[in-house]
């Protein structure tokens, strides 16, 4: 949860970005980087940590639950002998994992990309979240328990794409490194090859993300949806704001991902490496 106070201002560009020029609105931020400057000299520093509550909260709930899955189920899936599950049972438990914190987390992503997003709207439409436990109230309230969960079939969907693109890109990319005959099995090796699975899982997620925070952040029109589902939002993006408008915010979510992954599998490379030395080898 601690990483989530440096994280939290790539959250809110990236999610800025994403609603940036939605509908038939010019775009508001050129690029990333326009977009962070104009929240600090908007807002002042304190804007760029708005939805912090809703970022803690989602990772209480989301990692939580997606790191104890992942324990029951890998315990589950071990042998009497100690061999733990291979590649494939991995990818499928990890994924499992994943979407299950996804949804138990969504409540707490509806009320960070509204929190974060509040701040682009004209002052009369914003909707005033103090934090994430008025905004949960507050969405329970005046729009119904059910909207807590708006938006949670894609984002249970990238949970997935996330988890299955970062474990087969990063067995892809490291086994081209040490084929190059230029890597040996090292950390350089797992260095190189996690940052090229992080921009593999960035670029594969990014489309379905996008989808996520306009579902969640949208408002009732005349009493309807601004959209109907997912691939209304895709549909209508690509039409209105061209087809790489899928990637906006790319910059944000990838400084944010690509540690993740890096950290994520150098630390599964070591803890592989010490298993093989301590247990198998013995």
């Amino acid at each position: 949860m601690g990483a989530t106070v440096f994280v939290q201002p790539l959250d809110l560009v990236k999610n800025r970005m994403q609603l940036s020029g939605q509908g038939t609105k010019a775009r508001e931020y050129k690029t990333s980087f326009h977009a962070l400057f104009s929240i600090l000299k908007n807002e002042g520093v304190g804007g760029i940590y708005t939805g912090l509550s809703a970022g803690l909260l989602r990772q209480a709930t989301y990692t939580t639950t997606r790191l104890g899955i992942y324990t029951i189920l890998f315990e589950k899936m071990t042998s009497a002998d100690g061999r733990p599950p291979n590649f494939l049972l991995k990818a499928l438990i990890g994924m499992t994992a994943g979407a299950t914190g996804a949804f138990v987390g969504t409540p707490a992503e509806v009320a960070l990309i509204r929190m974060t997003a509040d701040g682009r709207m004209p002052a009369d439409q914003r909707r005033g979240y103090t934090n994430v436990f008025n905004a949960l109230a507050r969405i329970t309230r005046e729009e119904g328990v059910t909207t807590l969960w708006r938006g949670c079939v894609p984002t249970m969907a990238r949970a997935v794409v996330v988890n299955a693109a970062q474990l087969a890109s990063y067995s892809q990319s490291k086994q081209a490194l040490l084929d190059s005959g230029y890597f040996g099995d090292d950390i350089l090796c797992h260095f190189c090859a996690s940052m090229i699975s992080g921009l593999v899982t960035t670029a594969a997620s990014m489309p379905v993300d996008i989808v996520k925070t306009r579902i969640q952040n949208m408002k009732m029109i005349d009493g309807k949806p601004e959209y109907k589902n997912g691939l209304e939002v895709l549909m209508r993006v690509i039409r209105s704001e061209g087809f790489f408008s899928l990637w906006k915010g790319f910059t944000p979510y990838y400084a944010r991902l690509g540690p993740h992954t890096v950290l994520t599998f150098i630390f599964l490379e070591q803890m592989n490496k010490a298993y093989k030395t301590y247990i198998l080898d013995r």
